[in-house]
């Protein structure tokens, strides 16, 4: 998978921004780059090691997906309750990586939706 095309993608999911909000904590962190809608995360890659993707998801879904692949586990960093890490390297096809990062995108975009009649900050 091509890191350019990956952050395209994202990019063109309407509302996103992105950032590197990490390094503020350790020098480490500057690589990871975190894609944002309604100014929550949904998907952080590292831009200088694109081996891995972590994608929001939900409880129910989560099990479902580790079932199927083996290339999908749980972030290293435990805070990420309701996310999967997935190794581009592994059985999960491309395709099916950016249709879990499209339902990331939906499933932080609906939650945060600002509704009808309020103003978002």
């Amino acid at each position: 998978m091509d890191i350019e095309k990956f952050r395209e993608h994202c990019l063109s999911l309407g509302e996103v921004t992105e950032k590197t909000p990490f390094g503020k904590f350790a020098a480490r962190y500057d690589s990871l780059l975190v894609f944002y809608v309604h100014d929550h995360m949904f998907c952080i890659i590292d831009i200088n090691d694109f081996k891995y993707v972590d994608v929001r998801s939900t409880a129910e879904e989560i099990d479902e997906i580790k079932q199927k692949y083996s290339s999908v586990s749980n972030p290293i960093n435990k805070a990420l309750r309701y996310w999967l890490q997935i190794d581009l390297g592994g059985d999960i096809p491309d395709e099916t990586i950016m249709g879990l990062v499209d339902r990331a995108y939906e499933i932080i975009k609906s939650k945060y939706e600002p509704k009808a009649g309020k103003r978002q900050k």
